[in-house]
């Protein structure tokens, strides 16, 4: 299981230092490195929202829009057979390819 803080749509992936004896934090799924650190856990989470509502301010100063970690749409490239058998068990399912894609997605992240 992944450690992870979320706030505000954004999620951190959550690291020990046990050199520095210190918890760091990145946010994940964007380009833009935005990382925090602190020794307790709600230091921590502080320095969370502290860091994405920095990022928000400093990319409105900049005028830019923040990145966000995910749009909802994916484009994925599979071979022709792992592409047919998807369809076969989203049409068994009753549903649509993209439905019974999203269900299997969430549930393998859920276990990553």
């Amino acid at each position: 299981m992944m450690n992870a803080m979320t706030y505000r749509g954004y999620t951190a992936r959550i690291e020990y230092d046990d050199a520095d004896r210190i918890f760091v934090g990145r946010l994940a799924g964007i380009r833009d490195i935005v990382g925090f650190h602190a020794s307790t856990v709600d230091a921590l989470q502080s320095a969370f929202h502290e860091s994405v509502d920095d990022y928000c301010k400093a990319c409105e100063k900049l005028g830019q829009t923040p990145q966000k970690p995910a749009s909802g749409k994916l484009m994925l490239r599979v071979p022709p057979e792992v592409h047919s058998a998807a369809l076969v068990a989203a049409q068994a399912s009753g549903v649509s390819l993209n439905q019974w894609a999203g269900k299997v997605l969430q549930q393998a992240a859920a276990h990553a």
